[in-house]
């Protein structure tokens, strides 16, 4: 695998975006995103080995397209210059949540994990029920060294506890919350020695786990709309 290639052709997506270029340089593509799917591949495996549940996915299943909506955007940039994925027990689904990689040139790539999704009410009901419940637990999870040296809970969230919830609640804050995600940010070079970014990568993820594990509890009974 090669992550410096991937980051090569993003660069020069970034530059050069539109439709007329992309085509012309579709075979750069395509070997940009074999490099990806190696990654991926190899995170796989490594992640296994600590949480089996997100074994057996194909990494071209748990890919995002580079292809913008831009149909309410100001921004009419056909592509997005990402290779985006996220590995979990039901592959790219944004539930059971797992973990999320997004590799972006210029400071922007990083390493996510938790409920970024805040459009589905009853998950987010869920969490706050069972944050409510379970606030010991949490405490623990967002307190350990190892999770507290790397992360900050992030995620959209209201003024005001919501009703229904205890206001004085040790986690009050967090019951706030709409959404509740891990970012690592990655800077460029950390990307150019593949096998270092690798085992960097996998740390992170594992130090995310217990995080991702208490929010997968929370959404056990979650169902996804269907469309």
């Amino acid at each position: 695998m090669n992550t410096q290639m991937i980051l090569d052709y993003l660069t020069d997506l970034s530059a050069n975006n539109n439709r007329e270029w992309y085509h012309a340089h579709k075979a750069a593509y395509q070997a940009a995103n074999a490099q990806f799917e190696e990654l991926l591949q190899a995170l796989i495996l490594r992640i296994g080995e600590f949480d089996g549940s997100i074994l057996g996915h194909a990494p071209k299943d748990l890919t995002f397209k580079l292809v913008r909506d831009t149909r309410f955007s100001h921004d009419k940039s056909p592509y997005n210059p990402a290779f985006r994925a996220h590995i979990s027990s039901m592959g790219k689904l944004p539930i059971p949540v797992g973990y999320y990689l997004m590799l972006k040139p210029g400071g922007r790539s990083f390493l996510g994990g938790g409920l970024f999704a805040d459009m589905f009410k009853d998950a987010t009901r869920m969490v706050r029920d069972y944050i409510s419940e379970h606030g010991g637990k949490w405490e623990a999870v967002i307190t350990a060294p190892s999770f507290q040296e790397c992360f900050t809970v992030s995620g959209t969230a209201l003024k005001n506890v919501p009703a229904g919830y205890d206001k004085e609640h040790p986690q009050a804050a967090y019951l706030k919350y709409k959404s509740w995600y891990l970012e690592y940010p990655l800077q460029d070079e950390a990307l150019a020695d593949s096998e270092g970014f690798l085992s960097h990568a996998v740390d992170i993820f594992r130090r995310m786990k217990p995080f991702n594990d208490y929010l997968n509890r929370a959404l056990v009974d979650f169902k996804m709309p269907e469309r």
